[in-house]
């Protein structure tokens, strides 16, 4: 199969329709805009003051035409060829030159280059470089739309190449199962980078994908920005009437690189000037000009008004200094600021509950508390999730909020950024925190970066049903909590206890943050204490004192806490302070430093492998920060570093349960 050129050997014809002159000049304005900044840019690429530029000439249309078929309120989310959206949605140029040149009063104060942004005020959410995932943010706004009631789209493009990553497949398919009215338009130009279709998919075109996914489907001419004007507006149109995905293919051509370094070597001579002959600026105005609609005279005074308005830009741009760094401004922007007001409960009653219970109350007066909540995951709903935790919730609650998803951890996660663009809440309950890698990207690159590079929250909760003990194997019992502790821009929260369960899962809802909240499945139904009945909330980042002890610490959380109570209880001639951290990001380190002062000595210990664990950091910051209160090295205790074993003798020597009285031992020997 070759590069796609089924249009490119036929003159491209143009069909105003019943539209006025007065609209086929704005298209023609907005067409050429574009055009001409990236002229610009590309000059000022070869003379060094823009650092990289991906060309969309050639393309213009396709962006042009789709986001002047929307209403304003409607959201867009391109790519990095679809310039002509930022300029239709009048982003001031002066800023997104800034943009371009990494300039604090560019749309990411220099964090993040070209297209990759958002802007809540002009109704764009710009790509990451993994391209896929913003197909399923498109699904997480359309949803927004469609539980508050409004008759809106939401358009996101794909590009040919990138429509073989799994989150193609996984939005398309959440949109068609939840019938949101999402336009997925993929801008077919026949490259991905220099790998051509015919080494991307077998498929004819991307029209015959929509069976598979029971989706409508059309195609486009995507070098005719008329053509793309009228389909997107007509199929706009009628997803507001009835809300369902619509694919949309738009047959087109990269006239330059992937980028300007790559070239186009690789690339046909015949089949650039056969596209050539369709470039969408040059027949759509030689069109007008044809049909009196554009005199030469007006025209050249469009041209020159777009100039001016470049050159005034520019000037303004270059005229912006150099960002200033301010390391306690970066860190400050990691989160969205939030002030937590921790809320007692109302009334003294309590009752017991286990663990599992404490969680499910929390779900469910979160619920009650934030009717823009809504709650995603696998066999949720009627079934109650595989531990019951969210059992009974739907019936209260309503299939709308409490949400069964198709099997696509990334997508959910996904689906939760665009809530949260438009306002809600969101929690996303892994079935086991093993599956997490399947919505890791989602996690790392979108949730916990877009506050700091863009300004945009992400108010997502994801639960996660973690931990060994229970004989379930490699795939089931996996402690990977590290992995996020790594990453700026999360908060991770780890119970050990049903009252610590219930408050701080509520508080992790309450947090407009991305909050990664572990769940140890051992301790479901294994343990219960007597908690308060009414809503209420934790502090997230400190630590709480279990016991307290004299001759060392044990700094812990999750299952460590119950393994050190259970250890110490039968070593009475030990005096010992047990920290359940609960937090491990922020970490309670005024709390830790307290404890390690008192005592001198510290076993730290967690249930992940020993390597790279949270404990080396703990350990570490001790080190540096506690030194000269230490009587003896601090020493951890952790599971073994192999992956989780299923026969339950092997997993109990995996673990570290038993070799913490050692430690201990060695501990108080130093």
């Amino acid at each position: 199969m070759a590069a796609p050129t089924p249009v490119a050997t036929r003159t491209v014809h143009f069909d105003r329709k019943d539209h006025s002159d007065q609209t086929l000049l704005e298209l023609y304005e907005a067409l050429l805009k574009p055009r001409m900044i990236e002229e610009k840019m590309l000059i000022l690429l070869r003379q060094g003051r823009v650092s990289k530029w991906f060309s969309g000439i050639g393309q213009e249309a396709i962006a042009v035409g789709s986001t002047l078929a929307l209403r304003a309120d409607e959201y867009v989310l391109p790519l990095h060829r679809n310039l002509g959206v930022f300029t239709v949605r009048k982003c001031p140029l002066d800023q997104l030159f800034a943009q371009f040149q990494g300039k604090a009063e560019g749309f990411t104060k220099g964090r993040d280059r070209s297209f990759h942004f958002g802007t809540r005020e002009h109704r764009i959410v710009g790509m990451i470089s993994h391209l896929g995932p913003q197909l399923a943010v498109a699904d997480g706004i359309a949803l927004a739309d469609v539980l508050a009631g409004n008759p809106r789209v939401t358009l996101v493009y794909s590009g040919d190449g990138g429509s073989s990553e799994g989150d193609f497949h996984e939005a398309l398919n959440v949109a068609a199962v939840w019938d949101l009215p999402v336009i997925f338009l993929v801008e077919n130009n026949g490259y991905g980078l220099s790998t051509p279709s015919s080494e991307q998919f077998r498929f004819e075109q991307f029209t015959d994908k929509g069976i598979g996914y029971g989706l409508e489907t059309a195609q486009v001419d995507g070098n005719n920005v008329l053509a793309v004007y009228d389909t997107i507006r007509q199929i706009a149109q009628s997803l507001r009437e009835r809300s369902r995905p619509v694919l949309v293919e738009a047959l087109t051509f990269r006239m330059r690189g992937h980028e300007e370094a790559s070239g186009t070597k690789y690339v046909p001579p015949d089949l650039l000037e056969q596209w050539g002959g369709k470039d969408p600026v040059t027949t759509y105005e030689k069109y007008l000009l044809e049909t009196a609609v554009l005199t030469p005279e007006a025209a050249e005074r469009i041209r020159q008004g777009i100039k001016a308005e470049i050159e005034e830009g520019l000037r303004i741009a270059f005229g912006y200094p150099e960002p200033e760094p301010d390391t306690v401004a970066e860190q400050e922007d990691v989160y969205a600021r939030f002030h937590q007001k921790v809320h007692p409960p109302a009334s003294e009653k309590k009752t017991d509950r286990r663990f599992v219970d404490a969680i499910s109350d929390a779900l469910r007066q979160s619920l009650e508390k934030y009717p823009n909540l809504v709650v995603m995951g696998q066999d949720i709903a009627e079934y109650g999730g595989v531990f019951k935790v969210t059992e009974g919730l739907a019936a209260q609650f309503g299939k709308a909020r409490i949400r069964n998803t198709p099997l696509c951890e990334s997508a959910i996660v996904g689906a939760g950024l665009g809530l949260s663009i438009r306002g809600y809440k969101a929690v996303v309950e892994m079935q086991f925190a093993d599956f997490v890698t399947c919505g890791f990207n989602q996690i790392v690159n979108n949730l916990a970066k877009s506050h700091y590079r863009w300004g945009q929250n992400a108010d997502v909760v994801v639960r996660m049903p973690t931990g060994a003990g229970v004989a379930a194997g490699p795939f089931h019992s996996q402690s990977n909590e590290a992995w996020f502790f790594h990453t700026p821009g999360l908060k991770v929260v780890y119970p050990s206890s049903p009252y610590d369960a219930k408050g701080l899962l509520a508080a992790a809802i309450e947090d407009p943050n991305p909050v990664m909240y572990f769940e140890h499945k051992y301790l479901y139904r294994s343990v219960s204490e007597p908690i308060p009945e009414d809503y209420y909330t934790l502090p997230i980042g400190t630590a709480r004192l279990v016991s307290e002890g004299e001759d060392l610490s044990v700094i812990t959380y999750g299952m460590g806490v119950h393994w050190a109570r259970e250890l110490l209880a039968a070593m009475p001639d030990v005096s010992a302070e047990v920290l359940d951290l609960r937090t491990l990001l922020p970490w309670d380190k005024a709390a830790v430093e307290r404890t390690v002062r008192k005592t001198g000595r510290v076993l730290v210990v967690h249930e992940d492998c020993l390597t790279g664990g949270i404990g080396a950091e703990i350990a570490a910051w001790i080190a540096e920060h506690c030194f000269t209160f230490l009587d003896a090295p601090v020493v951890r205790a952790g599971s073994l570093d192999t992956a989780v074993p299923f026969n339950p003798a092997l997993e109990r020597n995996f673990l570290p349960a038993q070799r913490m009285k050692e430690k201990i031992r060695q501990l108080l020997a130093f």
